[in-house]
């Protein structure tokens, strides 16, 4: 393949290579020129240029095939453009002889197809420069085209259509011969050709004038004549045509109506050719006009949809700002069309045209309309309803209905009705709050107009006005439980009037199915007033037989409607319903048989009609509250089921008897039935299998049906991946809703909530706008053949071999037509039961009932019907799975192996061939790996018959299925596959597009096999990537969607596996373009693509969609014209040039795709974009701050002026006048040019939503990268340093802004994301200073912005969470410090204050719009702000106190004298909360009251308050328990805080309850402090108020810390440890912890539990904070008690020393000692630091002994862990001090050790200076003295200390910090001076030889700085007091310890001179201690000096030198101070 690459055709190369592989060999050389050409060098390209036209003229004669061809005509006209035009007449010549030769042989065809081609390419690259030739060769194209067959009329017609283009207006004198040669053509036999004409016309009305002015009509009836029998693809592309013809009639473009006078058409007359061909179909209706008005005959339902496409492409031509200015003249037209009766002759037509008109409203006011006027146009759908149902109630109150006409406009009505009302719903529900003006505005009325529907004498019109209103309280949650009680109180008032009975129900039916949509909910008392509605209504059914039949259906309506409300409604009304569903039917087989003789036939359909509706109520009880499905409610359901079931065996006599009008109600009995049998175990209803299957198996094989209707789930249960073949992909195009009419199978697309009400109050199936239930008649087929698959699995083999039998028979009995709707419903029972099996994991059965399905499946393989053979394949495949042995797989592959070498006919291969593929599907690799090479071989042979491309498409499709399930067991056929792909992509013509597409997906699947070993180097490996890059280069320019579609996909598994080779520059670039195609398809995989490239190379993909903006201007896209009436929205319905409408502006491909999101409302497709523009931010979004920040803006700014829309003013009649007097010009500078400049559409709320998240995300990642993004000073030196840095600080403003304007917005969901953003912008700026104004912050400024932005969210109307979700930042902004003035405070606090008297107000005073869990949550919200406020307040009171005194001090930024004017003291915040304080903690405890409660296991459930709590009520406790969890924690903390601060003495006074509460609230405090309500609350002293506090914290505490789960934000498990420490502050506390032991160990095993999950160090400091806390508090209370005893019991010789832990006998018993707890925990803090410490650790042979640097974390905890540890032995007793000594002296030591490391600052580490500090207490303790314990304790000490000294032994790797031994020095110093001699001597003997030794050793290594010297003096020190202890006679000894080792310290004078300054210090001190002792000790002093002469001499040596250097020195200066030796008070406490 590389050697294809060179400018010139390799000729040798392609010689050597073999005849196969040419073609791809010149393909790509083909593709490498024309990357080439346009980069080369046009002096190159000129010397080679006529080589390369010889070659490239050679090549159009080798007979290439279709793509090759079409490359090869782009580069000749690209050469010829770029280099010279000599030789173009030459070419263009040979070519039209090439086309006007006469062989007509299959072999000549490729090459006139290329000549062709090329001509098509000369035309459209240079255009006028080949003026001259054109007649002679439009004439040759011609020619040739009534001779041509279909491929060469579609290639010839192409060509047309590039002449076209590229010559435009100059082509005059051709256009009528093309439109008469072209327009026959419109309607060819061949699909292909019908598009290439549409689309040639399409480019010829650009110019030619008559087609929309004289040949108006009679384009518009080819057009109707086109879409007869046409497939999607025609319907598309005539539609096109068609609407833009129309178009351009109604507006010209301005060029051609400046060339002649043109008579413009009017907008009526254009609709109303329009409406011709919806209402009448194609067939000749033009002849006279009476003829219109006769109804007969249908419309043909394809030219309708293409007709109803050809509508939307009209509007869209128009554009946005068209349609609104003309809406209510559209929407009339549009409405007439289905109220005329040739739309509505049958109902299913009349539905079918319903969701046509639906569609053409949706698809144009839905994504052309920005939001202000989309509500414009609700108020005139509005008018239109108005106006309707006025004529309609005429009609009604009309006294004598005699007249027909009147009867038939209400009937027409209802359909107008329908579709109004259902787009009246759509638009609300897409404008969701938005759409707040439209209710709110009452000159609209809307809710008036609606309601009024409700008595129309439809049902389809009744039940859209439900619907309507639902969509209404969906999107606007206030109005739902107003709108309840408004039906309600209707549907009492009219109870009369069956209409009114009937629609009241409906619309309340579907406000509670909406209730789901809506979080917050209705109130719970909503249930109860449904149930007695629905009771009321089924009593009184019997009264009054003109209304029983409403009010039964309306009574089981409701109850329906309530179950899906969910269990926590349904539970209260359950014992109800179930003796209600009892009472429908009859009780026993003897009523039942009585009841058959009784009745007429009325009231037998109000039976039945009762029957279904309880059994649908049934049905969604079980369906939306399976919790409450316990065993006793299945039996007590089961009842009235089995009673159905007898009873549907009764029913056939019953309607013999009484008239077949009853059959209806009882088809709707059966549906309910299998329908709610299809939800409950089978085996529950194990008795009843035989009757049961019989119905069913009747039911679907049309045993009773004389129709012959057909199941609509066969597309579902087959293959996903079958659509190549079924069509079905259709169902993923923007057209699915009525290309659904088109397919094949009964009442396909009618749905319509009339033929199923129950549907208005259940789930809406994903995908769809309106649930649409398919007509009754194959509704219960559906539901029978979906219960057959779940009863089939459970019943015996001996029925399963009947039912396969029967259905055999069935088959062979039924004819024609009959047949196929038969056999279509057996195959899908089989394909369902199959299923069923699968998921069972049970099998088929022994071999006869294998065999019978194996008859009834292979029969079907050979059926023409394509749709039975796939499911007959599918169904092949899924027996072998489920029958899983090899033979009978084998045995079936052989079967279709022998058919397939046998059979010549196309339906047989195509079944047999799927055949394979399926078996391969469901089998796997592995199961049917040895079968593999046949298959293979069997279906590549057939893959190459190119007579039958329906052969083609169907073999490759199953090679497909066999390379996907084979994987890596296939890699050994991949080469061969690859061969064929390429070979078949370059010769299959590009009509055939469904082999194409196989063949798409074939590449795909080969790529996904070879996999990552794609990124080789190999040989072999190269060659199959080639192919690989060559079949997606093909596929990717084929004109389909699909294909082009399966291209990407192949594209996007490539840069998947081998990411180096895909060249993103070229596939970025087209990937933008399908952005804007037309097929949904296509732009899902577009997106799908980008959404991978950004995930890896995010910055790539933006630079490469900009080089595409940068292009847009080059001749080469020239294509991109973007169309001028609609670029964005519009603009992607163009898909005939393919770069149009691509506007790639300044802001990029994200612009792009943030656009794309208020057009998509496809759901995969958006989540696509959110995900691509998520990657692209986290990696871009920190470079480009501005960029995204401008992005995000421009969306957000949409919400502030929401102006996109043109004002509506002026009457629309002036408006028309106008219109006809405007002259040209000013008509299309109006028109064309402002369009340009805007989007489409203003933002929508849902894009803004997105906008305002991606904001927040953009802080979060700056947060992770500088920190000069949140530091004002260093981001504007940053940026000075370099413009191009950009920091987030920079642009706070724009960030407040955005935070603003979305916070301010209608949209709820806008306003929370708008104040979650302002909560981030706080709490991340909080703290950055203004560098110009010190002691300020950069916040500060704002604060007028924030408090407006606050205010709104407390307004009366708003929802609770937004309320709530603003309380949270009203907290963060007091708390956070930036305003310190109380006045500026104020406004926001005020806003707390206010929301606090909403929660003091109690449960029951508002009025309720919500659930009650909402007011919960706003209540909880608001006492957590607080809670949260109090906290940061008492923080900032404690750290005022704590600092010194300053004048004016203020909070503790303002460092500064700055400004402390108007500044107040520091407890400012304090007296904000201090008024509301007794308010407060009293509803603080109330809530932490309810959460305890809350929080027990639900074993305990009995134990709750009958009547709920403070702030919940038990129906929502399970929604209030959500709340709950998040707010308990800063609650807690602020309980203890104020506990704490009053000391635990405020009670909570009688009378303050009594008056500041009202009744509910008094009664629930009763309940909290557990006194029975009678009794006055003045009963409890306050101790034991105060235990139950204490209980109630720490009770809530515990259960927390015991398992915290892993989600919960770490601030919770803060806050509820600062709490437990505030706590434990207070005296009160402390008693209560210290009296009950077993509460304190608790505590602390449950700290201890926290530790081992929870790991921030910060976490950890304040868990040490609580143990020593704990600890303190034993101390104390140990103490007390030791106090207490020495004052008793002096007399009595007990003592006090022996309480405390450990007793007598030293035993510490885990989990009942505090003491061993606190070990345990502190032990583990200690490892998890410092892991040496622990044996187990350091000899595991993982441990790598390196000594790491502790940070200052770390330092501070094990500090904390050391003093607790020192502190725990004062709460043993001696025993116990023994017990625990050895093991907290190690700890000390080892701590000591591996901390006391030099530090540069020479600073100490804080754990040295508590384990010295812990030493020292240790040593202190008073305990000691027992005489037991105290040679033990004597000895402990003694090795301690021994041990510490011993570490500064100068070993290489021990580091000695002499400071430690100096202190060390002390300690001994205050030993050895105890006054006790008993206790230091001991000391003294086994540790001064130590310290002899340590101070001699100094000799040898002389101190080198100060601390060094300090240590040695700290020593001399020590052995000085001990000579001073000695007695006489020992001090001659002593002396001789002392003085030779400072004699040793002297230097003698040679050394002196060069010593450094410690070691000359050490000399003086010295020399000073020698002549202080002297004198002191003259007698024993003498007696050392005598014993050794040469210290004598050295002495006195240093002793002169000193004098004489005194001498010299006191001359220069005053004489040297005496050198003192500082001491280190060891007095401060570190903590």
């Amino acid at each position: 393949m590389e050697l294809a690459h060179s400018l010139l055709l390799n000729e040798e190369a392609l010689a050597q290579i073999t005849e196969a592989k040419r073609p791809v060999f010149i393909f790509e050389w083909l593709r490498f020129l024309d990357k080439v050409l346009v980069a080369a060098n046009k002096t190159d390209v000129k010397e080679k240029q006529k080589k390369l036209v010889e070659q490239l003229t050679g090549l159009i004669s080798s007979s290439p095939g279709p793509p090759t061809r079409k490359l090869l005509a782009k580069n000749l006209a690209a050469l010829y453009s770029i280099g010279d035009t000599f030789t173009v007449f030459q070419t263009l010549d040979k070519c039209n002889d090439i086309i006007k030769s006469k062989d007509d042989t299959a072999t000549y065809l490729p090459t006139k197809l290329a000549a062709v081609a090329c001509v098509g390419a000369f035309y459209e690259k240079m255009g006028r420069m080949l003026g001259s030739s054109f007649p002679e060769t439009v004439n040759n194209l011609l020619k040739s085209l009534k001779s041509a067959e279909s491929q060469g009329r579609s290639e010839i017609l192409m060509s047309l259509q590039k002449v076209l283009n590229g010559l435009g207006g100059a082509a005059a004198s051709c256009h009528r011969d093309i439109y008469k040669n072209a327009r026959s053509l419109l309607t060819d036999r061949s699909m292909a050709v019908r598009c290439a004409v549409a689309k040639c016309l399409l480019e010829l009305q650009n110019e030619a004038v008559f087609m929309w002015t004289a040949e108006l009509e009679n384009v518009a009836t080819l057009c109707f004549k086109a879409l007869e029998n046409s497939n999607y693809g025609v319907r598309v592309a005539v539609s096109k045509l068609l609407g833009t013809v129309m178009a351009t009639a109604l507006i010209p473009k301005q060029a051609t109506v400046m060339r002649q006078n043109v008579k413009r058409a009017t907008l009526e007359e254009v609709l109303e050719l329009m409406a011709t061909g919806f209402l009448r179909g194609g067939s000749g209706f033009l002849k006279s006009g009476g003829e219109m008005l006769k109804v007969g005959g249908s419309v043909n339902r394809e030219v309708r949809v293409g007709v109803t496409q050809a509508y939307v492409v009209f509007v869209t031509t128009l554009g946005g700002q068209w349609l609104e200015r003309n809406f209510a003249t559209f929407l009339s037209h549009v409405l007439d069309l289905v109220s005329h009766p040739r739309a509505t002759q049958t109902h299913v037509e009349a539905v079918y045209s319903r969701r046509c008109v639906s569609f053409i409203l949706r698809a144009t006011v839905g994504s052309l309309l920005g939001e202000k006027a989309q509500i414009a146009a609700a108020k005139d759908i509005c008018q239109a309803i108005g106006k309707q149902m006025k004529a309609v109630e005429a009609v009604v109150n009309d006294a004598n209905s005699e007249n027909k006409s009147g009867a038939a406009d209400v009937a027409a009505s209802q359909h107008v009705m329908v579709c109004a009302l259902q787009e009246l719903g759509s638009l609300v529900q897409s404008l969701n709050a938005t759409a707040s003006p439209l209710i709110q505005e009452p000159s609209i009325g809307l809710l008036e107009t609606v309601t009024s529907v409700l008595l129309h004498p439809s049902m389809a019109a009744r039940l859209a006005a439900a619907w309507c209103l639902r969509c209404v309280a969906v999107a606007l949650p206030f109005q739902l439980t107003p709108f309840l009680d408004r039906c309600a109180e209707r549907l009492n008032n009219l109870k009369t009037s069956p209409e009114a009975v009937s629609g009241y129900s409906f619309a309340m039916a579907a406000l509670l199915g909406g209730v789901h949509q809506c979080p917050l909910g209705i109130p719970h008392a909503k249930g109860k007033m449904v149930v007695s509605i629905a009771e009321d209504l089924l009593r009184t059914a019997a009264q009054n037989s003109r209304l029983s039949l409403q009010r039964t259906q309306a009574g089981w309506l409701l109850l329906g409607a309530l179950m899906t409300l969910g269990p926590s409604v349904v539970r209260y009304h359950l014992p109800k319903m179930l003796l209600l569903w009892r009472n429908v039917f009859p009780r026993s087989l003897k009523e039942l048989e009585a009841e058959k003789a009784r009745g007429d036939s009325f009231t037998w359909q109000v039976t039945l009609e009762g029957r279904a509706g309880a059994l649908c109520a049934m049905r969604s009880f079980v369906a939306h509250c399976p919790e409450l499905l316990t065993e006793d409610v299945i039996r007590k359901l089961m009842t009235p089921i089995e009673c159905a079931m007898t009873m549907m065996s009764h029913i056939p006599s019953v309607i013999k008897a009484h008239g077949a009008h009853l059959k209806a109600s009882a088809a709707m009995v059966r549906l309910r039935l299998y329908d709610i049998l299809a939800l409950l175990p089978p085996k529950t209803y194990e008795g009843s299998f035989n009757a049961l299957l019989r119905e069913l198996v009747a039911e679907f094989t049309l045993t009773d049906n004389s129709a012959n209707t057909t199941t609509s789930l066969l597309r579902s249960l087959c293959h996903y991946d079958d659509s190549v073949l079924l069509g079905s992909w259709l169902q993923e195009t923007d057209h699915k809703s009525i290309e659904d009419q088109l397919q094949p199978n009964s009442a396909s697309g009618s749905g319509a909530l009339e033929h199923d009400p129950s549907s208005i109050y259940l789930r809406i199936p994903a995908g769809e706008a309106v649930p649409g239930p398919l007509p009754l008649g194959v509704s219960v087929i559906d539901a029978s053949v979906a219960l057959f698959g779940v009863v089939f699995p459970h019943v015996s083999y001996k029925h399963r071999l009947q039912m396969l039998d029967h259905f055999a028979e069935c088959v062979k009995q039924a004819k024609g037509v009959r047949q196929q709707a038969v056999q279509l419903n057996i195959f899908t029972a089989v394909l369902s039961a199959l299923k069923g099996l699968a998921e069972n994991k049970s099998t088929l059965g022994p071999e006869e009932v294998r065999k019978s399905a194996l008859t009834l499946v292979m029969g079907a393989l050979d059926n023409p019907n394509p749709i039975l053979r796939c499911a007959a394949g599918e169904a092949l495949g899924r027996m072998a799975q489920v029958v899983g042995e090899a033979s009978f797989i084998a045995r079936m592959a052989q079967y279709s192996f022998d058919k397939l070498k046998s059979a010549r006919d196309v339906v047989s291969r195509t079944g047999h061939s799927l055949a394979l593929g399926c078996l391969h599907r469901y089998v796997g690799g592995i199961g049917s790996g040895q079968h593999l090479k046949t298959s293979v071989s069997i279906l590549l042979a057939l893959a190459q018959d190119g007579t039958s491309p329906e052969v083609q498409t169907w073999s490759l499709h199953s090679l497909a299925l066999i390379v996907d399930s084979s994987g890596p067991m296939y890699r050994g056929y991949v080469e061969p596959t690859l061969s064929l792909v390429l070979t078949l992509l370059l010769t299959v013509p590009p009509s055939h597009t469904e082999v194409h597409q196989c063949l798409g997906r074939c590449l795909g699947a080969i790529i996904t096999t070879v996999g990552p070993e794609l990124q080789g180097n190999g040989a072999t490996i190269s060659t199959i990537r080639s192919s690989c890059l060559v079949g997606c280069a093909i596929t990717q320019d084929h004109s389909d969607s699909l294909v082009q579609a399966a291209a990407i996909s192949c594209l996007q598994q490539l840069h998947m596996f081998a990411p180096r080779h895909v060249n993103l520059s070229s596939l970025v670039p087209s990937l933008c373009v399908h952005l804007c195609s037309s097929h949904l398809l296509l732009r899902r995989a577009a997106v799908a693509c980008l959404r991978q490239l950004a995930q890896r190379e995010a910055a790539e993909v933006c630079e490469y969609a900009m080089s595409l903006a940068k292009n847009a201007g080059d001749k080469e896209n020239s294509g991109i014209n973007i169309n001028p009436f609609a670029p964005g929205a519009g603009s992607r319905r163009d898909a005939h040039s393919r770069h149009q409408g691509v506007n790639i502006t300044e802001t990029g491909l994200e612009g792009v795709l943030f656009g794309m999101l208020d057009r998509e409302t496809d759901r995969k497709l958006c989540s696509d974009i959110h995900d691509t523009l998520g990657h692209m931010l986290s990696s871009l979004a920190v470079e480009n701050l501005s960029h995204w920040l401008m992005l995000c803006k421009d969306v957000l700014a949409a919400s502030s002026d929401m102006s996109t829309a043109a004002p509506l003013g002026g009457g629309k009649d002036e408006e028309s006048e106008k219109k006809d007097e405007m002259d040209d010009d000013t008509m299309f500078t109006t028109l064309g040019e402002e369009d340009k400049s805007k989007p489409s559409v203003a933002p929508r709320w849902a894009t803004r939503v997105f906008a305002a998240d991606c904001l927040c995300r953009v802080i979060m990642l700056c947060e992770n990268a500088n920190k000069a993004h949140f530091d004002l000073a260093l981001a504007r030196s940053a940026r000075l340093k370099n413009p191009k840095n950009d920091f987030l600080v920079l642009h706070l403003s724009d960030l407040i802004r955005m935070a603003f304007m979305a916070a301010t917005d209608h949209s709820n969901q806008l306003r929370m994301a708008g104040l979650q953003a302002l909560e981030d912008i706080i709490k991340k700026f909080a703290s950055v200073p203004e560098p110009e104004f010190p002691g300020h912050v950069i916040l500060e400024q704002y604060q007028a912005n924030v408090g407006a932005a606050l205010r709104p969210a407390f307004s009366q109307d708003t929802p609770s969470d937004i309320t709530a979700k603003a309380c949270q930042v009203c907290s963060a902004w007091i708390g956070s410090g930036v305003v310190s003035d109380l006045n500026d405070l104020r406004r926001v606090h005020n806003l707390l204050v206010s929301s606090l008297d909403k929660v003091q107000a109690g449960k029951g005073s508002s009025s309720q719009l919500y659930r009650e869990s909402a007011t919960t949550m706003e209540k909880l919200a608001v006492l957590k702000a607080w809670a949260e406020v109090y906290v940061v307040a008492m923080k900032i009171k404690k750290e005022a106190e704590t600092k010194p005194k300053r004048v004016l001090k203020s909070t503790e930024e303002d460092e500064d004298d700055f400004g402390t004017v108007d500044e107040l003291p520091p407890d400012s915040l304090i007296t904000l909360v201090q008024p509301e304080l007794p308010a407060l903690s009293r509803l603080w405890l109330a809530a932490l009251k309810d959460y305890a409660l809350l929080t027990l296991p639900a074993e305990f459930a009995t134990q709750l308050p009958p009547d709920g709590g403070a702030f919940y009520t038990p129906e929502t406790i399970d929604t209030a328990r959500l709340h709950y969890r998040n707010s308990w924690a800063p609650i807690l903390h602020a309980v203890a805080l104020w506990l704490n601060s009053t000391g635990f003495n405020a009670s909570e006074s009688t009378e303050e309850t009594a008056t500041a509460m009202p009744n509910s609230q008094k009664r629930a405090t009763s309940i909290m402090l557990n006194q029975t309500p009678g009794t006055p609350p003045t009963t409890k002293s306050l101790p034991e108020i105060n235990k139950d506090r204490m209980h109630l914290i720490l009770g809530v505490s515990i259960q927390f810390l015991c398992s915290p789960r892993p989600e919960e934000p770490v601030e919770h498990v803060t806050s509820c440890l600062q709490a437990l420490h505030t706590l434990l502050d207070s005296p009160c506390a402390r008693i209560h912890i210290a009296e009950d032991q077993l509460l304190g160990v608790e505590l602390l095993s449950v700290l201890h539990r926290l530790l081992l999950t929870w790991d921030p160090p910060s976490v950890q400091l304040l868990v040490t904070g609580v143990v020593q806390q704990i600890v303190r508090a034993a101390q104390d209370y140990l103490q007390e008690k030791r106090n207490a005893l020495n004052e008793d019991d002096i007399e009595e010789k007990e003592n006090p020393l022996a309480l405390g832990e450990g007793g007598e006998s030293g035993g510490l018993v885990p989990g009942k000692s505090l003491v061993f707890a606190a070990m345990e925990l502190l032990m583990f803090i200690l490892v998890r630091h410092m892991p040496h410490l622990s044996s187990k650790v350091s000899d595991s042979p993982s441990h790598i002994a390196a000594k790491s640097h502790l940070s200052e974390e770390s330092a501070r905890l094990v500090a904390a862990t050391v003093t607790i540890l020192s502190d725990l032995p004062s709460l043993c007793s001696p025993a116990g001090c023994m017990t625990i000594l050895p093991t907290i002296l190690f700890l000390i030591t080892r701590v000591l050790k591996e901390t006391a490391v030099k530090s540069a600052d020479n600073q100490v580490p804080p754990p040295v200076s508590a384990a010295l500090q812990g030493i020292k207490n240790i040593v202190t303790l008073p305990t000691v003295k027992t005489d037991e314990t105290q040679k033990q304790w004597t000895g402990l000490i003694r090795s301690t200390l021994a041990s510490i000294l011993e570490y500064s032994q100068p070993e290489a790797s021990k580091p000695v910090l002499d400071e430690v031994q100096a202190k060390c020095y002390q300690l001994l110093l205050s030993v050895f001076q105890h006054t006790n001699r008993a206790l230091s001597t001991p000391y003294i003997h086994s540790l001064a030889p130590i310290m002899v030794e340590k101070l001699k050793a100094v000799e040898r290594s002389r101190p080198n700085n100060n601390l060094e010297l300090l240590a040695v003096q700290e020593g001399i020190k020590v052995l000085e007091t001990l000579v001073a202890l000695g007695e006489d006679q020992n001090r001659v000894q002593l002396l001789a310890l002392l003085v030779p080792t400072l004699i040793s310290y002297l230097l003698n004078e040679n050394a002196f001179a060069s010593a450094s300054t410690a070691s000359k210090d050490l000399h003086e001190f010295a020399l000073q201690n020698l002549m202080h002792i002297g004198p002191l000790y003259p007698h024993a002093f003498k007696t050392v000096m005598g014993a050794a002469p040469e210290l004598k001499t050295r002495l006195e040596t240093a002793v002169r030198a000193s004098q004489a250097s005194k001498a010299k020195a006191a001359a220069r200066q005053p004489p040297p101070t005496v050198h003192s030796t500082p001491t280190i008070k060891l007095k401060t406490s570190f903590f």
